[in-house]
Formats: structure tokens, sequence, C-alpha cells
């Protein structure tokens, strides 16, 4: 299991950001073969096609966490020696004291006890868990894990030069991604979607069977079962 206290967080979110890392991975695999390189001093996080180096996707990262395996702990950012204290990463700090969760709050993370004999595995999910909260809490996306070494990832929301989500890309993009998504209360992430990226939003009934999302490009209509889960989305105006 990954940090309990935070999982609603990531729960609420997971569509918009799921959404979101599917656009940044589009964006990345145009590159081809690619290498990604850091440079804090000059505060980029760039992305280079390995066939041609003048191919390039120029991000601004904002360091969330760092998550390693030595000590067996979570990092926050502003907590860090080098990290901004006041940084994207403190407004995290700030909804935790707000909100009564220490997890976020206090600086430093010990594992849980039940992490499982893959640890890299387990710091990978955790990795995710964190970009997903502080997505959430920030409202900036997509974000980025990235390993430095030892075994050790460190969380990054990037400014990228990516296009807001739309209606219209949620509609193409959606049905491929919940093959791959578990969505704890898709009502939640789907209202958490459109107050992410800007929507307007209505149910269609008072029994929330269906969401009616609008934008620019167009509008659509999410269909939930009794069980609160995805069944369809409807949208004739739009097509890929």
């Amino acid at each position: 299991m990954t940090f309990a206290a935070l999982q609603p967080l990531a729960d609420r979110a997971a569509l918009f950001a799921t959404l979101r890392q599917d656009a940044l991975t589009a964006a990345v695999d145009a590159l081809g073969e690619h290498r990604w390189d850091a440079d804090m001093a000059a505060g980029t996080l760039t992305f280079t096609a390995n066939a041609n180096p003048a191919h390039q996707l120029v991000t601004r990262p904002h360091l969330v966490a760092t998550i390693a395996p030595g000590p067996r702990s979570l990092l926050w950012a502003w907590a860090h020696p080098q990290g901004d204290a006041q940084g994207v990463a403190a407004q995290l700090r700030d909804y935790g004291t707000q909100y009564g969760i220490t997890e976020l709050s206090q600086p430093e993370l010990q594992f849980p006890e039940d992490t499982g004999a893959d640890l890299d595995d387990w710091i990978a999910q955790v990795a995710h868990q964190i970009g997903t909260v502080a997505v959430e809490i920030t409202g900036r996306s997509p974000y980025y894990s990235a390993p430095i070494g030892g075994g050790t990832r460190a969380v990054f929301l990037l400014d990228a030069p990516i296009a807001p989500l739309t209606v219209r890309d949620a509609v193409i993009s959606t049905p491929r991604v919940l093959s791959g998504l578990a969505l704890s209360d898709a009502r939640s992430s789907v209202w958490d979607a459109a107050r992410l990226a800007g929507w307007n939003l209505q149910w269609t009934d008072e029994a929330f069977s269906g969401a009616v999302v609008t934008d620019a490009t167009g509008s659509a209509t999410f269909r939930f079962d009794e069980h609160a889960r995805i069944v369809g989305v409807e949208a004739p105006g739009i097509t890929g």
C-alpha cells in the first residue's frame, strides 16, 4: 500500500492527471528515442531526441518530493536543505496544515511497513501517487517521475508547452485511458477533471447518472452506472 491518507486526493484527481500524463507522453514520444536532462540552475527539465538534439521539449520543473530507498523515506521539497520553502511544493504543506493531513505537513514520511518485497516498484507507485496529489492541490500539470540514482526518484510538476485539456481531448482520450485506470469514484473524478480543466459541468438528474461537460471545443455527457462507474461518453459533435 502507498500512503493511505493521501489516496483520497489522488483518487479525486486520477482522471485529470491521467489525461495530462497521456498528453505529456504523446509530446515526448513524438521525439522518438530520447533522453531527459535536468538543469536546476537554469530551471529546466529537457527531453531531447537522440537522433536530432535540436528536437527538444523544454519544461520548467518544480520539485515536489524525493523518495529514497536508503532512508526508506519521502522528503518533501519544501523541507529539503537545497529546496525552496515557499515554492510550489509549499502549497501541499499549507493544504496539509489547513485540513489536518499530517502526511503533507510533516517534512519527511517513513515508508509504511507493508511496502512489499519489490521496493523499486513500490517507489514508482508512490511517485505517481505523489504526482497526482500535487496536481490535485496545486492545479498544475503534468508531473514527471524521474530516477535520480541509487533507486531514488524525484517527483516534479512541469510547466510544459502542452495545450490545456479540452473537452474534445477528453472525449477522444478517455475511452482509451480508462482501460488501464481504476477509478474508485468516477463521478468525483469527472467532477474534479472539470474543475481542474476549467470546464462547465452540470448533472443530468438528481441521481447523478450523467454529467454534461462543456467548453469552447464542444460538449460531452459522461454516463454512470449504479456503482458510479463510467459506462459511456457521448459527444455527437466531436470526432477523433
